[in-house]
């Protein structure tokens, strides 16, 4: 298999879910041999994650229909005549146009059900991280047979030495013997974390004689609000706010239970990620969840936006030491056998080698 030489294009400004995969995907393709290429915006925290080897460019990619970036990136194709050209969402795939007659194949990578018509129907290839984006991307009128499935990843942490754990605890005033409860994300609407706080003030003080505290890692727009809500709540006391982590693996192992809440889910790379680190994960029942995990084999699957259910769905997985055992086990067997780097990297490859044939 030839490794061929890609350029990644993506437009976002702060750090995400898809961000962390391009930066993953990108060290991945690198740490193969394969030589690779970054276009990102200029205020972009990306290139402190990004391997020292990759060349990065810096193209605007305004809002709207930027017409001095999208010839800016027309220019660079066309110098650096990378065989592939994978961009990230609608922005980038958006302005990423590729001259006619060069030799360069247009892969367009989603990780969610976006807003296709005008956005991503001028690409030669697309990718989606889920079977059902792949479902959609066809639906939505797009060739079936360049319509391609490959999953995300998430990298195989090393381990984490118990002095840490300890001393997070103690960093973060969280007793040795008390439960936590550990979730991530972005702090907007469809993540759910309204929902994550109104069903930990549903949980008892304490199960099994233990307490339980509830660590939170990001941030965002409804920072405020949430702060609020745990307030009015009566919770603060017993909820961590650990800002946003670029790090979090000490906090996945570190916590008891994982907690998905989102209201919408495409994938789930934070369900990953808990599985990697062996950790029981409770989620609610958005299309990404439902499609990597089964309910009570790999997770316990919450009903979405019901604080209710969810807060017996974690009272569940806490008070059965045996299911969580088993969760978490079944959890990081799954994510060895389909969701690690070298397999993933591998079917990137693969196909950028079969679009090119």
């Amino acid at each position: 298999m030839e490794l061929v030489p890609s350029l990644h294009i993506i437009g976002s400004r702060a750090m995400g879910g898809a961000e962390s995969f391009f930066a993953r995907l990108v060290n991945g393709l690198v740490e193969k041999g394969a030589p690779v290429q970054a276009v990102l915006r200029p205020q972009s925290p990306l290139p402190r994650h990004l391997a020292s080897s990759v060349t990065v460019h810096t193209v605007a990619m305004r809002n709207g229909w930027d017409i001095l970036s999208a010839l800016q990136l027309r220019k660079l194709v066309e110098r650096e005549a990378c065989p592939i050209v994978q961009t990230y969402m609608g922005r980038a795939t958006r302005l990423t146009r590729i001259p006619k007659g060069l030799d360069v194949v247009h892969v367009a990578r989603l990780g969610g059900y976006y807003k296709i018509q005008g956005y991503y129907t001028h690409a030669h290839a697309w990718i989606g991280n889920t079977r059902g984006i792949c479902d959609y991307l066809i639906a939505s009128g797009l060739p079936a047979q360049k319509v391609h499935h490959v999953p995300n990843f998430v990298d195989t942490p090393a381990p984490i030495p118990e002095s840490l754990r300890k001393d997070l605890r103690k960093r973060w005033k969280i007793p040795d013997e008390a439960w936590i409860l550990f979730s991530l994300g972005r702090f907007v609407e469809k993540k759910g974390f309204d929902d994550l706080l109104k069903a930990f003030s549903l949980l008892p003080e304490k199960i099994s004689s233990k307490r339980i505290f509830l660590a939170i890692a990001g941030d965002g727009p409804l920072k405020g609000r949430l702060f609020r809500l745990a307030n009015q709540l009566g919770i603060e006391a017993r909820v961590r706010w650990l800002g946003w982590q670029d790090d979090p693996g000490p906090f996945f192992s570190m916590g008891d239970i994982f907690v998905c809440p989102s209201r919408h889910e495409p994938l789930g790379n934070v369900i990953l990620e808990a599985w990697s680190h062996g950790k029981a994960v409770v989620t609610t029942e958005t299309v990404g969840p439902t499609e990597i995990a089964s309910d009570g084999d790999t997770a316990i699957l919450a009903r979405i936006a019901d604080p209710q259910h969810l807060a017996s769905s974690i009272r569940k997985a806490l008070e059965d030491e045996d299911l969580r055992r088993f969760l978490a086990e079944s959890g990081n067997r799954q994510f060895k056998e389909n969701y690690t780097k070298d397999a993933v990297v591998t079917q990137y490859l693969t196909l950028y080698d079969r679009l090119l044939r």
